[in-house]
């Protein structure tokens, strides 16, 4: 493999949200969605040569970026898009916050399955809009969206539906049928579709990613997606994404809520953004390959040696939802905190108290099979 996955980076000395949360230094930190690998070479020199520039005014989006991104996307997904679809975002969370701003008025509703990424059940409180939750399924690790329990959650007020695809924290990738039963429930009682599919370029197996937008040309017109390069290139922190919205108005309404509250991307981000599209091909390949080794040796460990612990099938992205339920814990973040591990506690996602934690296995595979023998002893200490 030529590029090198396993050469861990001493991140506790650097800005890293992640690794500054334990003031314990003996905590392994595997909470939040950050990968602990160098990002792309090609990210790497378009980066020093444009500081090498070294003006840093406000920037935009070159046309080369732009070209870049809808070659990639058409590559990957058989979609084409059309410039004039593009909002670009500091953030997708900002995504969020602002599609939940743009539908409706204050008091209506926002609609998402359960567990999901907790800023999807924030936004919408965040804008005056009313949250309403429908539990996913779960049978044999494989979760699934449940049909009758949205049909049961939806009321008049709802105006939107926040859809995560693939799934974050259950690791699903929907296949088109599932996207188009989707595709028509919102249809039929007039939803707006945000799609957040930040994640979509990890696909770990064999199922294709889907764009909602290219489900059908009713879907396309009712969707605003929400992509970046960030998950994917290991860039969070460069902040760059962007909105694909096909539809007009809907698009007028989005820019419409974001307009004076939104900040400019970050001329780096930009940057970094245009060399993952163009240049990022080789490094992503193997990027899934190391993550398909991470993700089977966790499963397999998980399976074997943690009796307690079941893992959700991953299908896509570095995070893996695993049900603690049989161990009867109080506050499983905290139990596995003082056994040196750094989980994300699974309540914020939805998921019951005590049921649930996320481990991101985007990491070098020593710093993995290190956590994983401390989970193992942490249960043998119990």
């Amino acid at each position: 493999m030529p590029f090198d996955f396993d050469s861990a980076t001493n991140r506790r000395q650097s800005d890293s949200r992640k690794w500054h949360k334990y003031t314990n230094q003996t905590v392994l930190p595997m909470w939040i969605a950050d990968m602990d690998f160098v990002s792309p070479p090609a990210v790497m020199t378009a980066l020093q040569q444009r500081v090498e520039h070294g003006v840093f005014g406000y920037g935009a989006p070159l046309p080369s970026l732009v070209e870049s991104l809808i070659a990639y996307t058409e590559r990957r997904y058989g979609w084409k898009i059309d410039p004039a679809w593009i909002v670009w975002l500091p953030g997708l969370v900002t995504g969020l916050n602002i599609a939940a701003a743009a539908i409706g008025e204050p008091g209506d509703e926002v609609l998402c399955c359960t567990p999901v990424y907790p800023p999807f059940m924030s936004a919408p409180k965040n804008r005056q809009r009313q949250l309403v939750t429908a539990a996913m399924t779960s049978r044999d690790g494989r979760w699934a969206i449940d049909f009758a329990a949205l049909e049961a959650a939806v009321t008049p007020r709802t105006r939107q539906f926040f859809l995560c695809s693939p799934h974050n924290p259950v690791g699903r990738v929907f296949d088109r049928a599932e996207l188009e039963q989707l595709a028509a429930f919102c249809a039929k009682h007039k939803l707006v579709i945000t799609s957040d599919e930040i994640h979509c370029d990890l696909i770990l197996d064999d199922t294709p990613h889907v764009p909602m937008a290219t489900v059908s040309a009713d879907a396309a017109a009712r969707t605003i997606t929400l992509m970046a390069p960030s998950k994917t290139y290991n860039i969070p922190g460069l902040g760059c994404s962007y909105a694909v919205i096909p539809d007009a108005a809907l698009r007028r309404q989005f820019e419409s809520a974001a307009a004076g509250i939104m900040p400019d991307v970050n001329i780096l981000g930009f940057v970094a953004a245009e060399a993952c599209y163009r240049d990022g091909a080789d490094w992503h390949r193997d990027l899934l390959t190391y993550l398909r080794g991470n993700r089977d040796y966790l499963a397999d460990f998980v399976a074997r040696e943690l009796p307690g612990i079941a893992m959700a099938r991953c299908a896509a992205t570095y995070l893996a939802w695993l049900n603690v339920e049989a161990l009867k814990l109080e506050k499983p973040t905290a139990f596995f905190e003082a056994h040196g591990i750094g989980f994300s506690d699974g309540a914020p996602f939805g998921a019951a108290p005590g049921s649930h934690v996320r481990l991101n296995f985007g990491c070098p595979r020593a710093t993995l099979t290190e956590a994983c023998a401390r989970m193992k002893r942490a249960l043998a200490a119990r």
